[in-house]
């Protein structure tokens, strides 16, 4: 059994943000399979390093638009 990795998303979101795109759309834009994408999307797969930068930039948007670790403490923005 396959255990769900911490790692969020929002990869289903952006690609309908983006034009409706799909999931073949991005799997080719990144050099992935299919269902590469749909495993990534559901949370059952987290992507190297490499390939999580690659779906960052076929969006055009900085890596932590696209993924989060829910465990860490957001950065206080007062100083």
């Amino acid at each position: 059994m396959v255990k769900p990795t911490k790692v969020r998303n929002v990869i289903r979101s952006l690609r309908f943000t983006n034009g409706e795109m799909t999931q073949a759309e991005l799997a080719d834009r990144v050099g992935v399979t299919r269902q590469t994408i749909i495993a990534i999307e559901r949370g059952r797969y987290s992507p190297s390093l490499e390939m999580a930068f690659e779906i960052a930039r076929a969006f055009k948007v900085p890596l932590d638009d696209v993924f989060q670790y829910p465990d860490t403490e957001p950065e206080s923005k007062e100083k």
